[in-house]
């Protein structure tokens, strides 16, 4: 979203951001350097994303949704309904994350545009291919899978994601999935085309523009000095992450990395979720660091051990590393089966299972693989030549 309020700011337009934060982490900072409008709402959210790990570490897909949604959603509602019905009237267009109904739902009481932007495809209703975890029985097959899954979310998720419709007076979407967490005017695909194959039969308000990818911060960070020596001291290191999930499970995320470096016996940069691993720390051959912009530093790392976000993912192969995944929920289980498919990764290691023996096979594998690298190369170049911002602010012109 930095990336897009930053590519549309360019172009002439006057933006302003929102950031609903569960970690509530302050994006002031980079907007004001970017010098883009930003506000957060809620201003705080209270919510133990240990906790919850805790206790959601083992559910299924759904049931963890659904657990997420009554802890840190549902709270805060109406104060985003009350918010984008401001922001509404304040703008003359407006853009959120697929799942922001309310958005939705104020801008089509406002009878403003709202547009949807989608960062994994693997929700996106497509019969050329069968829901990710559905087999592929061909076009006539998968359109009824696609049927099904429908009913599926609405069994599980309809009646409080529409509780705000119909409080409105409106009548909600017929259906969760295909319907009420899109835009029916355009839905921007934020999925670099290297992964999103076989996608000429979507509805014609789904419109892949390729991966958001933000620049601009790499001009405001310096790869450290002390950082640097490590980096020219050795060869390529593996670089270890799990995003913003690392802060749910800190003490296991450190214990899982430390463990399976020393197995693997490769050197090791470790964003740190620890006191006891403060930034700028180094233990033997291992480097610890803090927040930070991921591709300039990953273009000099040999691999990255990451948790398959869609972010991460896009970053690690436009960088030319191939990944070694461990994914935490189905939406991250589907980017890591799209890296392994194209000959970007091993085996996915899912995190309700992995260990550090295995996790330090998978990095062996990677490192040892001339395919996975070669191909992780190949991929970068491919990325390389789309523009996912101008891409999407074409098409968000177009509607304009």
């Amino acid at each position: 979203m930095l990336a897009l309020a930053d590519g549309l700011k360019k172009a002439g337009h006057s933006v302003t951001l929102v950031a609903s934060s569960i970690d509530n982490h302050s994006y002031h900072k980079i907007c004001e350097q970017l010098e883009i409008s930003y506000r957060q709402v809620p201003e705080f959210i209270d919510f133990d994303m240990q906790g919850f790990a805790q206790r959601s570490f083992r559910m299924n897909a759904l049931q963890w949704l659904r657990a997420l949604l009554d802890e840190a959603f549902f709270p805060y509602e109406q104060t985003l309904y009350q918010a984008a019905q401001q922001l509404v009237a304040d703008n003359d267009a407006v853009i959120g994350h697929h799942f922001l109904y309310p958005l939705k739902l104020a801008a089509l009481q406002q009878q403003k545009p709202f547009f949807s932007v989608t960062l994994c495809h693997a929700a996106i209703p497509n019969p050329a291919v069968a829901p990710f975890s559905f087999p592929d029985l061909g076009s006539h097959i998968n359109k009824l899978s696609w049927r099904l899954l429908d009913r599926v979310f609405n069994w599980a998720l309809k009646k409080p994601l529409t509780r705000l419709w119909l409080e409105a007076g409106q009548t909600p979407p017929a259906n969760v999935l295909t319907e009420l967490l899109t835009s029916q005017q355009l839905n921007l695909i934020a999925v670099d085309p290297w992964f999103c194959r076989s996608f000429d039969n979507l509805q014609p308000y789904h419109q892949v523009c390729g991966f958001l990818n933000l620049t601009e911060d790499n001009r405001h960070w310096a790869i450290p000095a002390k950082l640097a020596e490590f980096l020219d001291a050795g060869e390529a290191p593996v670089y270890m992450t799990f995003g913003s999930l690392q802060q749910a499970v800190p003490d296991w995320s450190m214990e899982l990395f430390l463990e399976a470096v020393n197995l693997a016996g490769c050197r090791a940069i470790i964003q740190t979720s620890s006191r006891h691993y403060p930034d700028g720390s180094q233990t033997g051959q291992v480097y610890f660091i803090g927040r930070h912009p991921h591709q300039p530093l990953f273009k000099r790392c040999a691999a990255i051990v990451h948790h398959g976000g869609a972010g991460t993912t896009h970053a690690a192969t436009l960088s030319g590393c191939p990944s070694v995944v461990v994914p935490f929920m189905d939406e991250q289980l589907f980017w890591a089966g799209q890296l392994q498919l194209l000959g970007l990764a091993g085996k996915p290691l899912p995190a309700k299972k992995v260990t550090a023996i295995a996790l330090s096979k998978g990095i062996r594998t990677v490192l040892e693989s001339t395919s996975l690298q070669g191909n992780a190369k190949q991929a970068s170049r491919a990325m390389q030549r789309h523009d996912g911002v101008t891409r999407a602010v074409q098409l968000l012109e177009a509607q304009f």
